[in-house]
């Protein structure tokens, strides 16, 4: 009889136990909490006692950056601010109910995804580019569960597709956080199609509670270059093109050449919509262009940008701006130039303002009339 009551008193005294306090409520509930670079997140804890006992709730952490804490009876709120990525650590909420102690952990995971996506190159040629490389840029963190890249045709993956590497390496930085870029690369099938084409970069961001995803698209072209049109204006309003080429630096050339500075060219291609530019440099490897000048603004059109190879396209929507284009070699600094004239086209005054137009010269023409009739009419 004594040994049962001494099995059961240790029962007896863990339900007095739990009588006296309840169980610590965290919201958000879940165990690893994430949040991202330079963002805000508020932990809450709650307990609450039995009878009428005054429950303590204090929120705790083992490092510097535990941020603002805001206790009260029975809550202690943890706000973080402006998250940086010593923020990240466990937070411990511990509570009370007179002597009886409570406490609960959260892991919280500070992590960073901006739309930084970047490919190489930036336009696929069919049966000519059979590599292509996606990067994602200022991302931690960077392991393979965490962050993955992958190249979709549509909503699906690619069939056919190769893997070829998978590279981690640092951002420069100028603050104290240490981010990372990732860069996949693979071997593309044959992308023989008669059909326009378009593959997608996509990153996909994945933690406890949190699934985020980058796009970036990648068009896939039949060919690189077109015949160049004739530089003359025809019935059907094809635009008037004129190209000049320049060196603005006079530095060596980038290629291993003794006769001549290799040279950028800019080539046109007529769309249904408007006019493609091209602007390569055959000069081997190591060399890049770029276009640095539009009317308008660079901003104002869509354009590509890989290595060798720049494109452009130029819509003829409207008047077009008139003006000169213009792309740069790097190393060397040489530049083509190209000054297109739009079709003639002519600016339409809406109905609205003729009419305004033609009531506001009524009435000074009434008005001059009224004066006029006042000066000249005989005295009475």
């Amino acid at each position: 009889m004594e040994q049962g009551l001494a099995l059961l008193f240790p029962v007896f005294l863990g339900l007095l136990q739990r009588g006296q306090g309840g169980s610590l409520e965290v919201e958000p509930p879940d165990p690893v909490v994430a949040v991202s670079l330079g963002g805000s997140q508020q932990l809450t804890c709650r307990l609450a006692c039995a009878g009428h006992r005054t429950p303590s709730v204090q929120w705790r952490g083992l490092d510097t950056s535990l941020g603002a804490v805001r206790s009260d009876a029975g809550s202690s709120v943890l706000s973080v601010h402006n998250a940086s990525l010593s923020a990240a650590g466990t937070r411990v909420c511990v509570g009370s109910c007179g002597t009886h102690t409570f406490q609960r952990t959260v892991q919280l995971l500070v992590f960073a995804f901006p739309d930084q996506l970047t490919v190489s190159p930036v336009a696929l040629v069919t049966q000519q580019d059979r590599e292509v490389a996606c990067t994602a840029h200022n991302v931690t963190p960077a392991s393979p569960e965490a962050l993955s890249l992958s190249l979709l045709l549509g909503d699906q993956e690619l069939e056919g597709v190769q893997a070829l590497g998978w590279d981690v390496e640092e951002e420069p930085q100028q603050g104290e956080d240490l981010l990372f870029r990732v860069t996949e690369r693979w071997q593309l099938p044959p992308l023989e199609t008669h059909t326009p084409l378009t593959l997608q970069c996509e990153a996909t961001m994945k933690l406890p509670g949190l699934k985020l995803s980058r796009h970036r698209a990648i068009p896939v072209l039949h060919s690189l270059t077109s015949p160049e049109p004739p530089v003359t204006t025809s019935p059907e309003a094809t635009p008037e093109l004129s190209s000049t080429r320049s060196s603005r630096s006079p530095g060596p050339p980038p290629m291993n050449s003794s006769t001549r500075p290799c040279q950028p060219e800019i080539h046109q291609s007529p769309t249904a919509g408007g006019l493609d530019l091209w602007c390569e440099a055959a000069c081997g490897p190591g060399v890049a262009v770029g276009w640095t000048q539009a009317p308008g603004g660079l901003e104002a059109y869509q354009r590509w940008e890989a290595g060798a190879k720049a494109w452009l396209s130029v819509p003829w929507a409207g008047c077009s701006p008139e003006g000169w284009f213009q792309c740069r070699l790097e190393p060397g600094g040489q530049m083509a130039s190209l000054y297109l004239v739009p079709e003639i086209c002519s600016q339409t005054t809406p109905p609205a303002l003729w009419t305004g137009t033609l009531v506001l010269g009524l009435l000074f023409l009434a008005f001059l009339t009224y004066r006029l009739w006042k000066r000249c009419r005989p005295a009475q």
